[in-house]
């Protein structure tokens, strides 16, 4: 726990707790507060510390060997032989059985003990490994140790801290997610806690000056939500009250509905993608060993990214190092077309489909690295079944998420 002075606070700060990336923002209290992002520091390659837009949420635990000693300190610390961040997820890309990601879609997951050390996931042997927990906390913890080195006279534990989580977490998964913050080093009395389809409303609330003209009473806006981890639906009603005479009608917003927890998202999009790279270089239906298939998911997200920025190459190489593997030099190259991913992710993912839809149940879940993903990977069919089920028409939809 940080010893931070219990003054007043200066800011206030939101942290976004991501599957795949953390950020964070800050304003004043009081007044016309604006909203401005934090870079945050962070190792982007070894000895090499620079602030980014974002904080990828992967921690990497490194051996005595695998990373020259003293190369992963930090301004604020000395080499722990832990990175978060950018460099943690380049490690793990070469030495995927060390690298703890989506810590996020393992705090909701009730099937297993979330404070137990658990991840990574089938990882390499001797690995001291971390719970759900701890490593929410260890990103937490290098988002606080970041913003104290930028603002020693304000520390992260004195301000009002706004922490989100999804909609559709369940009491488990906050509670949990606070008490990963208190492992950070964050002042229970200092924290809020927002749910993200709420958090993407505010921000467009706080965008549109003349929202009042722009949505009447009784419309229905649809939060759609899809990020790293977790599809996230919530409708929002709007109500317009009239004021006194002479003055605007006052307009306000009711939460009507949360959908259900979805474990969908970009992690699965990922796995979809290694899964065909996998079918293509394997004869007869094969599988590649655990190391090598983690290793080709992380390398798909990366190819998946490129692929699809916003000016991308035709084509993007893979290759994972093997170990003993009968393939050409012990380990796996591939190529991804763009054409070629935009079809599996497209036609996957967010296919056209009737509006009385339902999800495929029947499929088996892919259940890679021991989390049960949804069965049915349509995102389109999920968001059909939840408008049908409240009897909603939107006439306003609002996306958020990375994906």
């Amino acid at each position: 726990m940080s010893d931070a002075p219990r003054g007043p606070a200066r800011f206030v700060v939101g942290i976004y707790l991501g599957t795949t990336n953390s950020a964070v923002a800050w304003a004043k209290p009081g007044g016309e507060a604006r909203v401005q992002p934090f870079a945050v520091r962070q190792l982007v390659a070894e000895g090499e510390v620079l602030p980014r837009p974002s904080l990828p949420s992967a921690i990497y635990l490194a051996g005595e060997h695998d990373v020259p000693a003293g190369t992963l300190a930090l301004p604020w610390h000395d080499d722990r032989r832990r990175v978060v961040g950018t460099l943690a997820r380049r490690l793990g890309d070469r030495v995927a059985g060390r690298l703890v990601t989506s810590a996020k879609s393992w705090l909701c997951h009730g099937g297993v003990d979330r404070t137990a050390a658990i991840l990574p996931w089938g990882g390499d042997p001797g690995v001291v490994k971390l719970s759900p927990v701890a490593a929410s906390a260890g990103v937490l913890e290098h988002l606080r140790e970041a913003w104290d080195a930028e603002h020693p006279d304000a520390l992260l534990a004195s301000q009002e801290i706004v922490l989100t989580v999804p909609a559709s977490f369940d009491e488990v998964a906050r509670e949990l997610t606070v008490e990963a913050a208190r492992r950070a080093g964050l002042r229970m009395e200092q924290l809020t806690l927002v749910e993200e389809p709420q958090a993407a409303f505010y921000h467009w609330l706080a965008e549109h000056a003349r929202l009042g003209e722009e949505v009447d009473a009784g419309e229905l806006i649809f939060v759609c939500d899809i990020g790293g981890g977790t599809t996230d639906f919530t409708l929002i009603q709007v109500h317009k009250q009239k004021g006194q005479k002479g003055s605007e009608k006052k307009i306000s917003f009711n939460r009507s509905a949360v959908g259900d927890h979805i474990l969908l998202g970009g992690d699965n999009m990922d796995l979809a993608l290694a899964r065909r790279v996998e079918q293509g270089l394997q004869s007869g239906g094969g599988r590649l060993g655990a190391h090598l298939f983690s290793g080709l998911v992380q390398a798909c997200r990366q190819a998946k990214e490129k692929l699809l920025d916003a000016q991308p190459p035709e084509r993007y190489s893979v290759h994972i190092a093997g170990r003993g593997s009968k393939l050409i030099g012990g380990g796996i190259t591939a190529e991804l077309r763009r054409d070629d991913v935009e079809r599996v992710l497209l036609d996957g993912f967010f296919p056209r489909i009737a509006k009385d839809a339902e999800p495929q149940k029947s499929r088996v879940a892919l259940t890679e690295f021991g989390l049960p993903y949804a069965a049915d990977p349509a995102v389109t069919r999920y968001i059909a079944a939840f408008l049908r089920q409240h009897h909603a028409v939107p006439t306003t939809v609002l996306f958020n998420g990375g994906v």
